[in-house]
């Protein structure tokens, strides 16, 4: 399961917002700031852990993915693409994963899930860029990318409104125990993928 393959097509969506960003005057630096900005939001709703709340995080977190993709898209047409922002970009893209993660984490006072979660999604992003920095494609694919993640926090935020025990679980509780396994064998899969192209 990846939605990084349907990349084109959300490119081809992006075109009207990326006028409009234009006509604005915003920077891709800019974009990835309020990018960021709203996912520190999202953290802090899914905190607070009441009905509302995780419906405001998950509005939050679906605004922060696609203002992620519109970063680069912006970037990119402007023709001000560049290592740095690149660079930019993927740092707040961490903070955001860690601070988004942590908010769903401790609304359910779940620490050490949390930890595991997060350290899933790092190590995950992770390898997705280092397998670029030893000479190969970047690798945004495997069983749960960053596009992947924030669909599923911001679905699961949606029904965690109305419905938010299952199993006799925390319905976010089950998510971050998704993000603790798929995330490392994720993880695991990129690696055993470059590691073969490597040698």
């Amino acid at each position: 399961m990846t939605l990084d393959q349907f990349r084109p097509l959300a490119t081809r969506l992006l075109r009207p917002w990326v006028r409009v960003a234009m006509r604005l005057g915003a920077t891709p630096d800019q974009v990835s700031v309020l990018a960021f900005l709203l996912a520190i939001l999202a953290g802090v709703a899914f905190y607070v852990a009441t009905p509302t709340m995780y419906l405001v995080g998950a509005i939050l977190v679906f605004l922060n993915g696609w203002l992620d993709l519109l970063d680069g898209a912006l970037a990119r047409e402007t023709g001000v693409d560049s290592p740095g922002g690149d660079l930019l970009d993927h740092v707040l893209d961490r903070y955001a994963d860690v601070v988004i993660v942590a908010g769903l984490a401790a609304g359910i006072d779940q620490y050490a899930l949390g930890f595991a979660a997060v350290t899933g999604v790092l190590l995950t992003s992770y390898l997705g860029t280092q397998i670029e920095a030893v000479g190969l494609e970047r690798q945004y694919g495997g069983l749960l990318g960053r596009a992947d993640r924030l669909a599923l926090i911001g679905i699961v935020g949606a029904i965690s409104a109305v419905i938010p025990i299952v199993g006799g679980f925390s319905l976010v509780g089950w998510l971050l125990g998704l993000f603790a396994v798929i995330g490392h064998l994720t993880a695991v899969q990129r690696f055993l993928g470059a590691w073969r192209d490597l040698q």
